[in-house]
């Protein structure tokens, strides 16, 4: 039996990419290949045979994505038995039942690995909406259910009621968020709610020369590896399962390097901790002069409505432009 991460263990994990017990007694790699983000609406298959080649046997897709019929096409492909694979889909709309038996469909399996609500808003009724899916797993159709983005407040109303608790809770974390879902990761490891995380190279790919630059760099230079690595040590020492992507195979090979990889010390965490709580670069002005002055942020927000107001009226207005409107 392989060793489950320690969620939010004080020092740093000696292990490699190995399954992660669940809170119902299945287990989930410990990283695994997003076909959403720029993948959404295309035909995956080429990247799904890339990753599944290059060491990957999680793929995470969801109905929201369009990706689920080619994801389908590419374990059929692979001619890998299903035992190998761990394929997780995500509830977006339609009635429950309905939906998850199309993905079922699309994805040409008799059952998932995992499935999420992928957003506490796409359901009117959260208790109602986790009985479902509670019957979904009852039913087989699913050996694990979780949820994703959802608040500590959101999270905590399902467990309150559930009779089957979430496995998994999917969200954005990354060094710049990590203190503000600090609560929300402890809250899910004293109910063995594993947190997955998406987004996690956002430090790099969408803020670039923030505070968390200088301590990866750090690492980086130590370990003689790739920021991109430093990252994705850093989510593995908080014991948080790893979705990312790419379309380059180097580069898969690179998130799955990582598992062999020495971990990161204490200080080294502690400097991408501290550096993460300052925020990206385009967010620290803006939170400063909120705070600086209150009714900035409305301003702000008021501004951006009437823009987009805006457009929509001249888009309306305007049947030359080849907007269509329904």
């Amino acid at each position: 039996m392989k060793k489950a991460f320690t969620p939010l263990s004080s020092g740093p994990s000696t292990m490699p990419f190995e399954n992660v017990h669940l809170n119902d007694g299945n287990e989930i790699p410990a990283i695994a290949f997003g076909t959403g983000s720029e993948m959404k609406g295309k035909d995956v298959t080429h990247y799904c045979a890339q990753a599944l080649d290059s060491g990957f046997s999680h793929i995470d897709t969801a109905q929201y994505y369009g990706t689920e019929a080619t994801v389908g096409q590419a374990i059929q492909e692979s001619g890998l038995p299903r035992s190998d694979l761990y394929v997780t889909t995500k509830y977006h709309h339609g009635e429950i039942q309905f939906s998850v038996r199309a993905s079922l469909h699309y994805l040409k399996l008799q059952y998932l690995d995992l499935y999420l609500i992928h957003g506490p808003s796409l359901v009117p009724d959260l208790e109602a909406a986790w009985k479902q899916f509670e019957r979904i797993k009852d039913d087989g159709l699913a050996k694990s259910i979780g949820v994703s983005n959802f608040s500590l407040e959101q999270l905590q109303s399902v467990v309150k009621t559930a009779r089957i608790l979430p496995a998994v809770h999917q969200i954005s974390f990354n060094p710049y968020n990590y203190a503000q879902n600090k609560a929300l990761l402890e809250y899910s490891a004293k109910h063995g709610i594993v947190t997955e995380a998406y987004s996690s190279l956002a430090p790099i790919t969408k803020y670039p020369g923030g505070p968390v630059d200088a301590p990866v760099a750090a690492a980086a230079k130590r370990l003689g590896i790739t920021p991109t690595q430093v990252i994705l040590l850093w989510v593995k020492s908080k014991g948080v399962v790893i979705v990312t992507t790419s379309r380059t195979k180097s580069r898969l090979e690179e998130y799955i390097e990582v598992g062999d990889l020495p971990p990161l010390t204490d200080d080294e965490i502690a400097a991408i901790d501290a550096a993460g709580a300052k925020g990206p670069p385009s967010a620290i002005p803006f939170v400063q002069q909120s705070r600086r002055h209150p009714a900035a942020t409305a301003s702000l927000v008021l501004g951006a409505t009437l823009l987009t107001l805006l457009y929509i009226v001249r888009m309306v207005g305007c049947p030359s432009n080849g907007a269509m409107v329904s």
